[in-house]
């Protein structure tokens, strides 16, 4: 797996400060994406252990909130395959800060039906998430007055209450 860039203070990806790393390489293509260079899976640096050391290490002061993974694509078979290790780590090192996932596949319809029971890499990786902003960027859907997304058809899913619940459960600001 490929990354194009890890923000080592963020705070436009989730609540807080957070670090958030930007995978190489997504199949949706969305028209307006503002990362189009992330397409490519060969775009950026490779992801080595030594990527995991660095970002786990950034995550270690007390005022960072957690992990945000983006991309590119951060749901390609590829980048889960990628990305497992440093999630194992995270929640190993750093149980009370959160996940958030940006992906444009939807939780319901592409991840849980299609992806979970084919690829042992997907089924684990949801255990990781606390929040999936999920579905493609639609440009004529922007509204630069959202919160941590950027189309107003995107959901931002608290991801062990949907698990526990068995459907889509919004994420709930005030609880955060």
């Amino acid at each position: 797996m490929n990354y194009c860039d890890i923000k080592t203070v963020d705070v436009a990806n989730g609540p807080g400060v957070r670090v958030s790393v930007f995978v190489s390489g997504c199949t949706h293509h969305c028209p307006g994406c503002f990362n189009p260079e992330t397409w490519d899976f060969n775009f950026g640096k490779l992801f080595t252990e030594e990527t995991v050391e660095e970002i786990i290490e950034h995550l270690r002061p007390d005022y960072i909130k957690g992990l945000s993974l983006l991309g590119g694509e951060p749901f390609e078979q590829s980048n889960q395959q990628g990305l497992l290790p440093l999630l194992r780590r995270f929640k190993e090192e750093y149980p009370e800060k959160t996940v958030w996932c940006y992906s444009g596949y939807l939780l319901d319809e592409e991840i849980q039906k299609i992806m979970m029971p084919k690829w042992p890499e997907t089924r684990e990786m949801i255990t990781y998430i606390d929040v999936l902003v999920d579905g493609e960027f639609k440009q004529d859907l922007k509204d630069l007055k959202l919160r941590f997304r950027g189309s107003s058809n995107q959901r931002i899913i608290d991801v062990p209450a949907t698990l526990a619940a068995g459907e889509i459960v919004l994420w709930d600001e005030e609880k955060w």
